[in-house]
């Protein structure tokens, strides 16, 4: 067990000294994100593994576990287009509803047992994908219409209102949102093995019932990935004053 320690850690090393290595000899800023990235999930991962032994048939834990990845999930959308307490409500708010209703209708419709290890399963997927797609949709709004405010300003001085005046813009961010999303579906077992799909052939289920697991896993990140993305957009789209720019 200690040599398969040793053996990951040194392959985690050299792949992130080649990934910063590659950005430092390109000059790209923040070069050392990816390792700190890196090293921050080895931390996060051994903790939570320690942690989930204990909880994962505890449904009480299971739902404290989501709760916390939900909090954490949505102050980190939040941080990538400007905190602020506006937008704190409004991350929180579509991604709580994405998530909800896309592990409503799974459960509730008996698609998936209801039972603390699916549950916790899913959730923590969902949650994770709705963080991306609600950061994806803020930062691509706030970049659609820092580039093109004069064409806001110009709808506005010709009456029409704030919200209209960014309607193409928001459904630009919607679409490019989901694009990866998208792309991952539909490339699943041609280009990827999403990882529910193989690590649940690796803990010994089927590959029919991983396949279907894993089915029920992306289309339910779509929903909840739809639901998020629009919310943002709608609640985004009355843009009175050029934003600021991202970092």
């Amino acid at each position: 067990m200690t040599s398969v320690l040793l053996n990951t850690l040194l392959g985690v090393v050299i792949l992130m000294a080649i990934a910063t290595g590659v950005l430092w000899v390109y000059g790209v800023p923040h070069r050392w994100a990816p390792a700190l990235a890196v090293a921050r999930g080895v931390l996060q991962l051994a903790i939570l593994s320690v942690v989930l032994t204990g909880v994962i048939s505890n449904g009480y834990w299971v739902a404290a576990a989501l709760l916390v990845m939900f909090g954490v999930a949505a102050f980190t959308a939040t941080r990538r287009i400007h905190f602020t307490r506006d937008h704190a409500l409004m991350v929180f708010t579509a991604m709580a509803t994405g998530i909800v209703i896309a592990l409503l209708v799974v459960f509730s419709t008996g698609t998936i047992d209801f039972t603390p290890r699916y549950v916790l399963a899913i959730g923590g997927i969902v949650i994770g994908n709705a963080m991306t797609i609600a950061t994806l949709t803020g930062r691509r709004f706030t970049e659609l219409v820092r580039d093109r405010w004069d064409q806001v300003e110009a709808w506005m001085s010709l009456g029409a209102t704030p919200r209209q005046s960014t309607r193409d813009l928001t459904r630009d961010a919607v679409y490019a949102a989901l694009i990866p999303t998208t792309d991952q579906t539909k490339t699943t077992g041609l280009v990827t093995l999403p990882g529910a799909f193989v690590g649940a052939i690796f803990g010994g289920v089927s590959p029919l019932e991983a396949g279907r697991f894993q089915i029920v896993v992306l289309a339910s990140i779509m929903a909840a990935g739809a639901i998020t993305a629009v919310i943002m957009a709608v609640w985004m789209a009355s843009v009175r004053v050029q934003p600021k720019a991202l970092t």
